[in-house]
């Protein structure tokens, strides 16, 4: 492929005289009173600037400890919830509930791997102890007043905990997808 010589001959020049000329032509040297040289071109075809995602506002959320709150009604059968109102009060943005975990652990039913679809998942516990297995981390026995994260959709189970176990677990968005692994 033949490329195209420029017509106009150029002046045979030095090295120090060609570096001198490079900085002066340089943006760095220009001052804030010189115009810029290069023209402003109008954007065509690039999409417009994403819109700032609006959430719902929120409200107070106030829960008081009632035995009459644990209910059965979550995504483990050997769990109680108590909901928090979180998500109510968030507009879906985040969930949280008090589990306790009913004992004595029956490992056939409860270590079962599994991964949560969320953006953020922090577990505090409240009471007794819990053991887990985490993909990265390997099993790990948490203790009152101990805490975890979980990353999104890491594989996780429990392993064992006390029969007076509960747990604090916060999770966004308050709706989300459990998806059971095969062994």
């Amino acid at each position: 492929m033949a490329t195209k010589k420029s017509k106009t001959p150029r002046k045979p020049t030095s090295r120090a005289a060609r570096g001198k000329s490079a900085q002066k032509k340089s943006p760095a040297r220009k001052t804030a009173a010189t115009p810029s040289a290069r023209k402003k071109l109008a954007s065509k075809g690039r999409a417009p600037a994403p819109a700032k995602r609006t959430r719902p506002k929120q409200k107070i959320a106030v829960s008081h400890h009632r035995e009459e709150d644990f209910k059965a009604d979550g995504l483990r059968a050997y769990a109680q919830y108590r909901d928090l109102g979180i998500a109510d009060a968030t507009g879906g943005l985040a969930r949280a509930h008090v589990i306790r975990l009913q004992g004595p652990c029956n490992p056939e039913e409860v270590s079962k791997l599994h991964f949560h679809d969320v953006d953020f998942q922090m577990v505090y516990v409240l009471k007794g102890w819990v053991k887990t297995y985490m993909e990265g981390l390997g099993e790990t026995l948490y203790k009152q007043n101990s805490s975890w994260t979980q990353p999104p959709r890491i594989r996780h189970m429990i392993l064992d905990y006390s029969d007076d176990v509960e747990l604090l677990e916060v999770i966004l968005p308050a709706d989300f997808e459990t998806i059971e692994l095969k062994a």
